[in-house]
């Protein structure tokens, strides 16, 4: 996550699992926020930049924040439909 620092990432990934959670009701704990805030916020980043929506990235807290979220949210739904 650019220009944030690791303090930073892990902060936002935090919150972007937690949010994750609350919008898709689930129930995870801690780690499993702060792991899918992160690998959310990268994915939704990578996806940004390879078409070419925000050519260098979300950059700061609450682009990240919103990205992390959203790329979260979309990592739930996909383990629940592999669950299946």
């Amino acid at each position: 996550m650019a220009g944030v620092g690791i303090l930073g990432t892990i902060i936002i990934g935090l919150l972007a699992g937690w949010l994750a959670e609350r919008f898709t009701r689930s129930n995870h704990g801690l780690l499993t926020n702060l792991l899918l805030g992160v690998v959310g916020a990268l994915a939704f980043a990578w996806v940004v930049r390879h078409f070419g929506i925000v050519p260098n990235g979300p950059n700061g807290w609450l682009p990240n924040l919103v990205g992390g979220t959203i790329g979260a949210v979309v990592l739930i739904w996909l383990y629940r439909q592999f669950r299946r």
